[in-house]
């Protein structure tokens, strides 16, 4: 039967859209349906981790969004001249940020900067406050120059999945596609209509997040505040609070939000009094709720973002958790669709993510039961506001927070394995970043060596090989690099020669060259036999 396009993408927010231009860059035609007609506006992530920055880079977003951060950057300056100028106490420019951990803050003057996991990102390691507003208006306008099909104003109401496609049906029709993803977020549609298990654990709190205009705002503190009734935060830009209770979920997380609501919330959890919310312009609930999909893939329909885990937004993980599920689904749904993936890749996409999903969900957890209002909590907090007066535990925060240690459990003993690709300065000039924005994989050989390039013969415009020379890691021969940015092998100059347990027989261990042959035959296939 013929499609109507080769994958449907059920929710065009940030995670829809990064899978569609992954998709449209590897020639994959692709729908988007979204309900909403316009980008929506509501206030959430305000920030990007370092995975997700790298991701923008290295598909040469990146100017972009340095753009984007100068504009935040900017309303955070304006917060603090409105709180001096209406002369409340102690402000002042707080130290370099470095994230936070359940409200408790990390000093970035306390960061240990040497530490080597910090400086692989390049220059993507400078962007960060990329708010999620202005990062799906981005990521809407790359979409429509790669040719991706975005239809607004229009929902998936059902689907009939077979062998050899699925029938999405819409609210406007239906149409025939290969593949039906859906990142239709926490309550989607696709996960319930496909019957995905959604285990986890139930909400015990009640938040809000929203940009008001307000009264009596000089009275409350700036920043994260802890109460006997809950949490506020106010800032870091005007107008901006968020509230947390701990008398359980929402009664009726689809019912308008009110100016009175919120100005209820807010005096219950600051206990001041005299705060009046005058105007609403964003406003968003959300819990705790936390719970995750044992499999990303049922068949021919798979889940990315929000529709497969869903956890609270203590520590801005959620925007990050699902660019990193678009990158890592993206090219590997498109060498499915091509008809070239090797046996079980669509496989490994759950085989990864999951269990950095599963690791958020614990470390918002922990996150919640540090911000309890009751005494054992507190005495919790303390102890962790003490360890972050540390170099070590800030480091170590930080690191988790920003993702810089994330790593995929591939095959291959090298350290980079897994990891993602640093970002080398290369001598013809160009970074390594430089050579992803077409989204191949990249065959990085290091030392001029005929037969790394030779292993790559064979697999055409899968595989991207440059040679060049790179003076500040002089030790490194080469790297693979797959389309997402991941390092699937990398070898040190000495490496040529065999690589096993002392005492091991040459003829039974396998060569950098080998594990390179492996490398590439397990994420690209086998080569075309005649070119190589």
């Amino acid at each position: 039967m013929k499609h109507d396009a080769d994958v449907v993408v059920a929710g065009g927010g940030p995670v829809g859209l990064m899978l569609a231009c992954e998709l449209a860059l590897a020639d994959v035609p692709v729908v988007v349906l979204e309900r909403l007609t316009e980008v929506d506006t509501t206030i959430k992530a305000g920030a990007i981790n370092s995975p997700s920055a790298e991701a923008f880079y290295r598909r040469g977003m990146l100017p972009d969004l340095a753009e984007v951060q100068r504009g935040a950057i900017e309303k955070f300056s304006s917060f603090l001249r409105q709180r001096q100028a209406a002369g409340a106490s102690g402000v002042r420019q707080p130290p370099k940020f470095a994230g936070h951990f359940g409200g408790i803050m990390l000093r970035g003057d306390l960061l240990d900067e040497s530490d080597p996991d910090f400086g692989a990102a390049g220059p993507a390691g400078d962007v960060g406050l990329v708010p999620q507003e202005a990062l799906e208006r981005l990521l809407a306008a790359r979409a429509a120059e790669l040719g991706v099909v975005l239809r607004r104003g229009v929902h998936l109401t059902g689907f009939d999945a077979g062998e050899d496609g699925v029938t999405v049906h819409t609210s406007d029709g239906s149409l025939r596609a290969g593949w039906l993803v859906g990142c239709d977020g926490g309550r989607s549609t696709v996960r319930r209509l496909a019957g995905f298990p959604f285990p986890g654990t139930d909400p015990e709190i009640t938040g809000h997040q929203a940009i008001v205009e307000m009264t009596g705002a000089d009275a409350l503190g700036a920043g994260w505040n802890w109460t006997d009734t809950g949490t506020y935060v106010h800032g870091p830009i005007p107008g901006r609070i968020l509230t947390v209770e701990f008398d359980g979920p929402p009664a009726d997380r689809e019912a308008p939000i009110t100016a009175e609501e919120l100005q209820t919330s807010l005096r219950k959890v600051s206990g001041v009094e005299d705060v009046t919310i005058t105007k609403v312009h964003s406003a968003t609930r959300f819990t705790d709720n936390a719970r995750q999909v044992p499999d990303y893939r049922a068949g021919r329909v798979l889940l990315a973002g929000d529709a497969a885990h869903v956890h609270s937004p203590f520590g801005g993980q959620g925007l990050n958790l699902g660019i990193g599920d678009a990158m890592n689904l993206g090219w590997k749904l498109a060498a499915t669709v091509h008809g070239r993936a090797p046996e079980g890749l669509l496989d490994t996409y759950t085989a990864e993510r999951h269990p950095i999903g599963a690791w958020v969900l614990e470390w918002t957890r922990a996150q919640v039961a540090l911000m309890r209002p009751e005494s054992h909590a507190r005495a919790l907090r303390g102890v962790i506001a003490e360890l972050t007066e540390t170099v070590t535990a800030t480091t170590f925060f930080a690191k988790k927070i920003s993702g810089v240690r994330q790593r995929y459990d591939l095959p291959g003993g090298h350290p980079l394995t897994g990891r993602s690709a640093p970002d080398l300065e290369l001598s013809d000039g160009s970074r390594l970043a430089d050579q992803l924005h077409g989204g191949q994989a990249l065959l990085l050989d290091l030392a001029d060596d005929p037969d790394v390039r030779k292993r790559a013969k064979g697999y055409g415009d899968r595989v991207r090989v440059v040679s060049a020379a790179c003076p500040e890691r002089p030790g490194l021969a080469g790297l693979l690099v797959r389309p997402d940015g991941c390092t699937a092998w990398a070898a040190d100059v000495a490496d040529d020669a065999p690589a096993g347990p002392v005492g091991a027989s040459p003829d039974d261990v396998p060569t950098a060259l080998d594990e390179l042959e492996a490398a590439l035959r397990r994420w690209f296939g086998t080569p075309d036999a005649a070119a190589a």
